[in-house]
């Protein structure tokens, strides 16, 4: 590949992005309207567990990393390169997991607390 059409592929690259991202963007817009939802109101509805979903796919990957870092010194002499990749997917995964369990877990405790407690209403004869 010639050294002129690196910029240009690039600069069309970059703007065929931001184009797709906007017109994207756009058609989602469009579509909430017709179905007469508020794009501006679901745009800054708050995320409560992305926190802790952040949190723990960056543990597990920390994890991978150093269970990865740690069986490299110690199996010396292999191509351990791919061991680091694999680990980090897989404990990241792993966080992804037990952050899905919480969310599930707590979304199951609030809807069982926010249920109405029915109660029956005593008939006194008088």
């Amino acid at each position: 590949m010639s050294p002129f059409l690196i910029p240009i592929i690039t600069s069309l690259g970059a703007f065929a992005m931001v184009f797709g991202i906007v017109y994207l963007k756009t058609r989602e817009n469009m579509a909430m309207i017709e179905k007469g939802i508020n794009p501006k109101q679901v745009a800054h509805r708050p995320a409560p567990y992305r926190s802790l979903k952040s949190g723990l796919i960056l543990l597990g990957a920390g994890l991978g990393l150093l269970i990865a870092f740690w069986l490299d010194k110690n199996m010396g002499g292999w191509n351990n390169e791919p061991i680091y990749f694999a680990l980090i997917a897989i404990c990241g995964g792993i966080g992804l997991i037990i952050s899905y369990s919480i969310e599930k877990k707590e979304t199951l405790t609030n809807r069982r607390d926010a249920e109405p407690v029915r109660r029956e209403v005593e008939y006194r004869e008088s």
